[in-house]
Formats: structure tokens, C-alpha cells, sequence
């Protein structure tokens, strides 16, 4: 996997960032049994570069936690066969490198440290949260009807358990 990671921000709650990113993303890709080696973004942003994004992409002049943009559009979850389909599989692949471009992970810096306090859990839990709600999207999961969101927030779960991150460490 290739990770391309950017950290606009000075300050510094974590020991790793990048390492942790590496580990959250590589237990979505073998929880789905992803086939293919990919490339994934992530951003560690300040508010204004996030609400900037929020605003430029969806129209919301907001500041938000996390935004993904997805490269895949998948038609299901996690469902890799579309890459398959009609001649489409070049093109959601680097031709230098042949990974899978998965797309692009934008975290709030400032709103992660804040959501964690506001939940009473660590850093580090919110960190993977927001890194492995966004694998979802950029594996086509969404949350916009309450059947979604329900499988969604479980898969997520299961993940971070498997990464052995949950909240009942943090209690």
C-alpha cells in the first residue's frame, strides 16, 4: 500500500499519525479482502482548509471532522468486481504503479482533539474512528438512510475492535 500523507498542522497529540493511518487502512483493506494493492490520501488539515473543502465540494461553508472523496464509484460496498466491468478497471489505477487509487481522507486536526474530549475517549480512538468511517466511503458505504448507517457505524466497529481500539479501552 502506498500512503500519502500531508500534516498541515504543528501540534502534535499523537505519536504517529502516519503509522497509525497505515494501520487503520491496512485492517479495512483485509477486512473487505481487498485483492488489490492501493494508494490512499490523508490530510491532517486546520479549520479553514477543511471548511474551504466542505464548501468547494458539497457547497456547505462549514467547518466539518472528516471528508472523503472517493475515486471508485462503487456500486456496491466494497464490492471490487466493478473494477472488472467493461474496460473500467484501468482506469482507477495508477499506470506507474498499478495500485488501486482508493481516493482522498481530509481530517480536522483541531475538531478530532475536540470530538474526543466530547465523547470522553482518546485521541487515538477518534484519529482511527474518522480514518476508518472514511475507508468506508471511499469503499462506497454511506449513511444517508438509517439502514446504512446502522451497518456502517457496525462494520466500523469491527474494524477498530480488530485494531483492538474501541471505546470500552478507553473507559
Amino acid at each position: 500500500m502506498t500512503l500519502y500523507f500531508e500534516k498541515e498542522t504543528t501540534e502534535d497529540v499523537l505519536p504517529d499519525y502516519e503509522a497509525t493511518a497505515r494501520d487503520v487502512i491496512n485492517a479495512a483493506l483485509a477486512f473487505f479482502h481487498c485483492p488489490y494493492e492501493v494508494c490512499v490520501s490523508v490530510y491532517l488539515v486546520n479549520e479553514e482548509t477543511i471548511q474551504n473543502a466542505n464548501h468547494e465540494t458539497r457547497g456547505m461553508d462549514k467547518i466539518t471532522d472528516v471528508l472523503s472523496f472517493p475515486n471508485i464509484p462503487f456500486a456496491k460496498e466494497a464490492d471490487f468486481s466493478i473494477l472488472e466491468e467493461d474496460g473500467k478497471h484501468y482506469a482507477y489505477f495508477d499506470p506507474d504503479t498499478e495500485e488501486l487509487i482508493l481516493g482522498e481522507i481530509m481530517i480536522c486536526h483541531k475538531r478530532m482533539v475536540e470530538q474526543a474530549e466530547q465523547y470522553g475517549h482518546s485521541i487515538l480512538r477518534e484519529y482511527a474512528f474518522l480514518l476508518t468511517h472514511s475507508m468506508l466511503h471511499l469503499l462506497g458505504y454511506d449513511h444517508m438512510e438509517e439502514a446504512q448507517r446502522l451497518r456502517m457505524e457496525e462494520v466500523q466497529r469491527m474494524i477498530l475492535k480488530r485494531l483492538s481500539i474501541t471505546r470500552e479501552q478507553d473507559a
